[in-house]
């Protein structure tokens, strides 16, 4: 047993304090340069692990899985807490075959370009089923945390994809890992096994939801910051229960967020926000830590094939893939042709990658540094390009920014009897240049708080709403339509 070091933890801990600052500064600059805050981790995490960042961790291709599944388990609860499960029902079919029949198309081309380019059969369907899958981890922070304004529609669909689409990706990668490293081709039953995987994960996933909406409510916690660990138990339990009965435990964790964030949670903007800065913190780890696992010379050797294969899947494979599943429904070629083209990869393709290294998979080493320069060139291409082709295709959502301010009510219980709804004041509203007093609002509704530009103005009687700003109003869930009527759709809508 090594003897333990008190100051190489030192080190340690002053190394990644440096790199998470680093690395947190950068997402700013990044994203008005029209770069995902991705590539700047990861190039942060290269650079780290020529530095020894590596070495300092003893960090192990084993490790770097375990960790990477559990910040993957993490993010993908964060991003089902903050989905509107209205949404969902309207997008779900949609997404739904973008996370299958989508995934499996998309494999299925880009192993037949990996073959052409000399690739054997083995090595060609591997590379596709890692590589196929949309990741949350990408999508997510570029759809939600860069100011993007898109259209609600594809938005949506796009980040179910991305939520839903690990369980194929995952299922096929270990098949054909495993048929590589034991020399025997993958057979047909583990194809046909891949959708009783999906129905476990999904059925545990809901018990799980709503067994922790119960458990949430009933539990009378002593502090408010208990909650969030609730709730990340929750998570871990949901994939961990499901891995155990072998189902898919990234479905599962990602449709128990689903069911427990549309339903009644005391403590609820504690726990969303507590959840947010945990799956950033699991982002920007996970990246410096796969970051640093590439080495540069061995991604200089595979660049050629890299890039070709990078393209293809950008420019072919995903689109052409997209195209099949989105036909059928009433997606306009524009939106086809945006949803294929932000195809983004990031940590789930690096952290399927080390599988293969993993159990000893022949040439894994290589198809891992595929990987992850087609990760590299899937930041800028499509990723920094997400911003003008948007703007291209004019696909910007015509609902105003969230405000400045947010207004809330922090309780360990749940409330009942009335509900807080914002408004953003359009042109059209009734209650544009119209005074508060004149509103013919219920009796037991008020306007209770007003942004303006960035200013906080007390609503009174004599104020006159006007366009652009921003309304909270209390009204009980009866008198919802009324409001409605006269402020418009609620920005939660």
């Amino acid at each position: 047993m090594e003897p333990f070091e008190p100051g190489r933890l030192a080190i340690f801990l002053v190394v990644l304090a440096a790199l998470m600052v680093a690395s947190a500064s950068l997402s700013g600059p990044s994203q008005r340069a029209g770069v995902p805050a991705v590539l700047a981790f990861l190039a942060l995490g290269i650079i780290a692990g020529q530095c020894g960042l590596r070495a300092l961790l003893s960090q192990t291709f084993r490790s770097s899985f375990s960790f990477g599944t559990v910040a993957l388990v993490l993010i993908l609860f964060d991003g089902g807490l903050n989905t509107p499960l209205g949404i969902v029902n309207r997008r779900l079919v949609p997404a739904a075959l973008l996370a299958t029949v989508g995934v499996v198309a998309t494999s299925a081309l880009f192993a037949a370009c990996s073959k052409i380019l000399g690739f054997s059969w083995d090595h060609a369907f591997l590379l596709g089923a890692i590589v196929a899958p949309t990741d949350a981890a990408a999508v997510f922070p570029i759809l939600r945390g860069s100011g993007l304004q898109l259209k609600r529609r594809i938005a949506t669909t796009l980040e179910l994809e991305a939520g839903l689409n690990d369980p194929v990706a995952v299922a096929l990668t270990i098949a054909f890992s495993q048929g590589l490293a034991e020399h025997h081709p993958v057979g047909a039953a583990t194809i046909v096994a891949i959708p009783a995987v999906l129905v476990t994960g999904a059925l545990i996933g809901i018990a799980v939801g709503f067994g922790g909406r119960q458990l949430l409510l009933y539990s009378h916690l002593l502090a408010g910051g208990l909650y969030p660990i609730m709730t990340l138990a929750l998570a871990l339990f949901a994939f961990g229960m499901t891995a155990i009965c072998h189902g898919s435990g990234f479905l599962a964790v990602y449709t128990a967020a689903l069911v427990l964030g549309n339903g009644p949670l005391p403590y609820r903007g504690g726990i969303l926000r507590v959840h947010d800065a945990i799956a950033w913190l699991c982002q920007i780890t996970l990246y410096l830590m796969l970051g640093s696992l590439a080495n540069p010379s061995e991604l200089v050797g595979v660049a050629p094939a890299g890039i070709e294969l990078a393209l293809f899947l950008a420019v072919v494979a995903r689109p052409l893939s997209v195209t099949i599943c989105l036909l059928p429904f009433r997606y306009s070629m524009r939106e086809i042709l945006y949803i294929g083209w932000v195809g983004l990869r990031g940590a789930i393709p690096i952290v399927l990658g080390t599988y293969p290294v993993l159990i000893g998979a022949g040439d894994a080493r290589t198809m891992f540094n595929i990987v992850f320069f087609i990760v590299l060139v899937s930041t800028i291409v499509p990723g920094a390009t997400v911003r003008w082709v948007t703007a291209w295709l004019g696909l910007q959502s015509e609902e105003r920014p969230p405000p400045p301010a947010l207004l809330e009510i922090i309780s360990t219980r749940v409330l009942s009897g009335a509900e807080i709804a914002s408004f953003s004041i359009n042109q059209s509203a009734a209650a544009c240049g119209a005074r508060i007093a004149e509103l013919p609002l219920p009796a037991e509704s008020a306007v209770i708080l007003l942004i303006r530009d960035s200013q906080l103005i007390p609503p009174r009687g004599p104020t006159v709403l006007q366009k652009d700003d921003h309304v909270y109003v209390l009204s009980r869930p009866d008198d919802r339509p009324i409001v409605h009527l006269i402020f418009g759709h609620s920005e939660e809508d």
